[in-house]
């Protein structure tokens, strides 16, 4: 930080030494030109040097509270300036300790800088012009160049003041600006990493939770089977040896969008599966030994990608919880294509009460209802999860959808 930087910081933080300062460099310099300038002061004359010295420390002195009391400064130090042209003028002619003026203007400086500015002007302009007003007719020698003289530094010191006023309140105005800005920088950076992390832990949900439940239901079979049934053990474990391949590549394709620049190059999007690889997912949750009743009504679309990802998202975690707390490991699957819409159906085919079904009690406080919830509102889709008596569970969406080769089209000539 350069000199004058520091001296800017000292002033602000210890004010009133600068104006204890200022009031007697400048009582000084009046009390010299007076002395050396007017005939009050020759040496007989004590008590009249006295009075006026007590004058013009009385006019000084008052710049040391400006800006506690920037009024009251102005009125006292005005006062006392007028008092001491009156007393020299009384006792003959004579420009010694002109230099008073000083004081009244420095604190028409101060009132036109700190007071409010309509109160602060009134203020002053009703100083210079009581002050102009005394002296013509008090002072007829004066009424002319001087008289004009001090009433334009009267106003070169108002002027001053409300430019310094202007000027601090838009420096206070620019950082205001500036703190509000990284504010809301920092707000927005917070959303977005909020959004990513919450995108994030999604699509670990969707794709490695769906994997990890089939390893479970998978080790299951394995463990009941591994004294009586070898190639049941042989094959269960395969399908674990599979899905645990998937789920790692699929955790490491997450994973890979959370490199930070710079770091070795890595897939930008992680692959995502579509209605295409519906079969295969049913397969393996058959395999599982889901019992799985499949329909499709309508003319089969192939949708833009928002709406196949979530699609197989909503089916992929619905069929996995009925395969993991079904009692009758039985579901019914129902896609049906219409105008602009396509609406799925995933229902658990549990018999008994709906109020204690297992479905309901593991999954309604879980991450996955949420999940798909979010992901169908979020394309203005409509989504419903909850029990009834016949299905014991059932999960709907409503997926609005546009046409995978106008999408394209539209993207194209975008």
């Amino acid at each position: 930080m350069s000199i004058t930087g520091h001296l800017r910081g000292a002033v602000q933080r210890h004010p009133h030494p600068l104006d204890a300062a200022i009031a007697l460099v400048l009582f000084v310099a009046t009390a010299v030109t007076a002395f050396g300038g007017h005939q009050a002061f020759e040496a007989g004359d004590r008590g009249e040097r006295g009075v006026l010295l007590a004058i013009v420390a009385i006019g000084c002195g008052a710049l040391i509270a400006r800006r506690r009391f920037p009024k009251i400064a102005l009125l006292v130090s005005a006062g006392a300036a007028e008092m001491f042209f009156a007393k020299i003028g009384g006792s003959g002619s004579g420009s010694g300790g002109v230099l008073i003026v000083l004081a009244p203007s420095i604190a028409l400086y101060t009132v036109a800088e700190q007071v409010e500015r309509r109160s602060g002007l009134i203020a002053c302009g009703a100083a210079v012009a009581t002050f102009a007003t005394v002296h013509a007719l008090s002072h007829p020698a004066m009424l002319g160049a001087e008289n004009l003289a001090l009433t334009a530094i009267g106003a070169l010191a108002i002027a001053a003041g409300d430019s310094s006023r202007t000027r601090r309140a838009y420096l206070a105005e620019v950082e205001a600006r500036a703190e509000r800005a990284e504010q809301a920088r920092e707000q927005d950076a917070s959303r977005r990493v909020a959004e990513e992390r919450l995108r994030i832990a999604r699509d670990l949900h969707d794709s490695v939770g769906h994997q990890l439940a089939l390893i479970s239901v998978q080790s299951d079979v394995a463990g009941r089977a591994i004294d009586t049934d070898g190639p049941a053990v042989r094959e269960a474990l395969a399908h674990v040896k599979a899905a645990s391949r998937q789920a790692l590549g699929e955790l490491r394709d997450t994973v890979s969008l959370l490199r930070q620049p710079g770091d070795p190059v890595a897939p930008t999007e992680a692959p995502a599966p579509r209605l295409d690889a519906l079969e295969d997912l049913l397969a393996a949750l058959r395999t599982s030994g889901l019992e799985i009743d499949q329909a499709v009504r309508g003319s089969v679309t192939r949708l833009a990608p928002a709406a196949d990802l979530t699609a197989y998202r909503v089916i992929q975690e619905s069929l996995t919880n009925v395969s993991k707390h079904s009692s009758a490991r039985r579901a019914r699957l129902l896609l049906d294509y219409g105008p602009g819409e396509l609406h799925v159906e995933i229902d658990d085919l549990s018999v008994g009460d709906a109020a204690v079904s297992p479905v309901l009690r593991s999954s309604l406080p879980r991450h996955g209802i949420v999940g798909m919830r979010e992901r169908v509102l979020a394309l203005g889709g409509q989504f419903t999860a909850g029990p009834g008596r016949e299905p014991a569970f059932r999960v709907a969406a409503t997926l609005p959808y546009q046409p995978l080769d106008l999408a394209v089209g539209s993207e194209s000539e975008s």
